[in-house]
């Protein structure tokens, strides 16, 4: 089999076309709206989009906030989770059709959610080489993302492991 084959995908006209709708304020609130309405209530945001990394931002707010005056864990889960997703969601639409879930979560929490939390995944090449591999294989691949949640003092609230599991579909 072809290395080249297996590693991911160069940024294609499909990809930067999905940045540029998820950049979109309108076109992003709307499609919370329609396939993620609990993120549109919560106010994730996405702060900056490249092929290699994602950054979302959820606000401590009355909707996100817990009976301790901080950001509800499934709040901060949701946009941990979301970084990675865009990132996984934009490789999946730039070739042949394959399934994407998550099958495990990991989170370590080290400080108290108040404020504009802004979780950062860095993990675009690597969700894409995952992606392309299960394209060539056909068989199922996972990838641990990690998703660093920082305050706006820059330091680190949470961080979690998402694993992602990718299958490419037979047609």
């Amino acid at each position: 089999m072809n290395p080249e084959a297996l590693s991911a995908p160069a940024d294609t006209p499909r990809m930067a076309e999905f940045r540029r709708a998820i950049s979109n304020p309108l076109k992003l609130r709307l499609f919370m709206l329609r396939r993620l309405p609990m993120a549109y209530l919560a106010g994730l945001r996405v702060a900056a989009f490249t092929p290699e990394q994602a950054t979302v931002t959820v606000p401590f707010k009355y909707l996100t906030q817990n009976p301790f005056r901080s950001i509800y864990f499934a709040c901060l889960s949701m946009a941990a989770e979301m970084s990675s997703g865009l990132l996984a969601m934009m490789h999946v639409q730039s070739g042949s059709p394959v399934s994407m879930l998550v099958v495990s979560l990991e989170a370590q929490f080290t400080k108290k959610a108040v404020g504009l939390i802004r979780f950062t995944s860095h993990d675009g090449a690597a969700i894409g080489q995952a992606i392309a591999e299960s394209r060539a294989t056909g068989e199922g691949r996972t990838i641990v993302a990690t998703s660093t949640g920082l305050d706006e003092a820059g330091d680190t609230v949470a961080v979690f492991r998402v694993t992602w599991s990718f299958r490419a579909k037979r047609s």
